[in-house]
């Protein structure tokens, strides 16, 4: 593919000023645009070392407004970046929606310079474009633009413009020895590069190719790309009707009530802990999380533990007593409420990428990312396309925390109407605990059928071997949160055991 690139392609002054006029003044023009139809648009420049990345991410910003742009240089991660999993670094990078992220390299950097440099294993490739893969797919079908560009140059052109880089001490330091080494080892590099072009080229996010020898060319190449990728999808935004939002109230998976039975149903309420039991293993338990915690810090690994469950469930009591005796520096509680102005600006998981837990830390989040696929359905916060298609988004999240080590259980806390009932009312009476009980609890109860078929649903198709649904029968508060506890002890039990066996 790159060898047969016709990398002489040049373009003499006057035709690049004619061209350039026009073009830096639609560019503007287009951006504006982007702002007011709320379009998000990523610039990913990738290339050959040398090949001038810099210099046409300077000539592009010119026709750009600044207030409406962030330019980013990715190198190699930082400390705190490679205790996440590696598209950590990205989402926490990704434009609001009406602005512009550029990216000085990007995401490929995982199968192109860390896997020539030996820092990714060949088998661990294809689970790296997967990732990347399904990252853009997410992001694009939210709306986001990405462009994809990457500037080529031959193994000759290359060393020529090291050697002259070299040859000041002002730009020398601008050549590293993985640089000279990569221009020697040219021709195995490149089938990196043709190799990462053909598995990541889709319809949704394409690559664009530069011939990048003569500047003047590439500049207006690049120009004219972003151009067309631009007023591609302000066409699809202005031609778009909007969805409506409104849910069926049993909208979703066909036979719902027939699951019903066999999940939520299937969970045996009337189990029960008698209290001086709770008391004692309770203690017992926690005091093996204590040293648990502590293990997995030595051993940097991550955990996410997600909660959901019926208002009232126990959530917090099950956290609460989870937590008790863990070192308050290694894990974070994230009780997440309705997404805020900003957030409402990214992609939704955006905000739960942002807090994803560094490697021997632990992550608890007090309702989820399933919102999308609960309350955001059945509330009609997002439409019907956005919730069907979040089934697969998260599952492509949960794969890829859990493929970086990541230990992921999710809890859902079941309890009767009539429980639910007892425990608001209860509430409501005492003084101290009103605080707990909101009229929103009593209206989300009307809707108590609704939300059974959409947890039914959620549970069939989001709980994976790596990231199982525990169901966690909680009409008894001590059962309920026994079984959490033992839950979590047993998980990270077993990865200690898998490790132990892999060293």
């Amino acid at each position: 593919m790159l060898e047969k690139l016709d990398l002489t392609r040049k373009m003499d002054k006057e035709e690049y000023r004619a061209k350039m006029d026009r073009l830096e003044a639609s560019l503007g023009k287009l951006q504006r645009r982007c702002k007011e139809l709320d379009i998000p648009v990523m610039i990913a420049f990738e290339g050959f070392g040398a090949s001038g990345k810099g210099l046409q991410i300077g000539k592009l910003i010119q026709a750009l407004d600044p207030r409406g742009f962030r330019v980013y240089a990715v190198k190699s991660e930082t400390e705190e970046e490679r205790m996440h999993p590696f598209l950590w670094r990205f989402w926490t990078k990704l434009p609001e929606k009406g602005r512009i992220a550029i990216y000085d390299t990007s995401w490929y950097r995982r199968v192109l310079i860390d896997r020539f440099d030996g820092k990714v294993k060949k088998s661990e490739l294809a689970d790296a474009y997967e990732s990347i893969l399904s990252f853009e797919d997410q992001l694009t079908e939210d709306g986001m633009v990405i462009i994809k560009l990457f500037l080529a140059i031959d193994k000759k052109e290359q060393k020529k413009r090291f050697e002259k880089l070299l040859s000041s001490k002002e730009t020398a330091w601008r050549v590293s020895e993985d640089d000279i080494r990569r221009n020697k080892e040219f021709d195995a590099y490149r089938e990196m590069n043709e190799e990462m072009l053909a598995r990541t080229d889709t319809e949704a996010a394409p690559w664009h190719i530069v011939e990048a020898t003569d500047r003047r060319f590439a500049t207006v190449k690049i120009y004219s790309i972003v151009e067309e990728m631009l007023e591609r999808q302000i066409r699809k935004a202005e031609q778009d009707v909007p969805e409506q939002k409104e849910a069926a109230p049993d909208a979703g998976l066909a036979g719902t009530r027939e699951l019903m039975e066999s999940i939520l149903g299937k969970a045996d309420l009337t189990l029960a802990c008698p209290r001086d039991e709770y008391e004692e293993e309770l203690k017992k338990l926690q005091k093996r999380i204590q040293e648990l915690h502590g293990e997995i810090y030595r051993r940097r690994i991550p955990v996410v533990l997600g909660f959901e469950g019926w208002d009232a469930g126990g959530k917090g009591g099950a956290i609460k007593r989870l937590t008790a005796k863990m070192d308050p520096r290694g894990y974070v509680v994230h009780p997440t409420a309705s997404p805020n102005a900003v957030e409402r600006q990214y992609h939704y998981l955006w905000r739960f990428w942002r807090d994803m837990p560094k490697a021997g830390h632990v992550t608890i989040f007090d309702r989820t990312w399933y919102g999308r696929v609960m309350v955001e359905r059945i509330e009609g916060f997002c439409t019907a396309n956005e919730w069907r298609r979040a089934y697969r988004e998260i599952n492509d999240m949960e794969r890829t925390l859990t493929r970086e080590g990541v230990i992921v259980l999710k809890f859902w806390m079941q309890i009767d109407k009539d429980e639910q009932e007892r425990r608001f009312r209860e509430r409501q009476e005492n003084p101290e605990k009103q605080w707990k009980i909101t009229d929103e609890d009593w209206r989300n109860r009307e809707k108590w059928d609704q939300y059974e078929t959409a947890v039914n649903e959620m549970l069939i198709r989001t709980s994976t071997v790596n990231a199982p649904w525990i169901v966690v029968e909680g009409n008894d508060k001590y059962y309920a949160r026994l079984k959490v506890l033992r839950t979590v002890v047993d998980a990270i039990e077993e990865r200690i055991r898998a490790d132990g066996k892999k060293a």
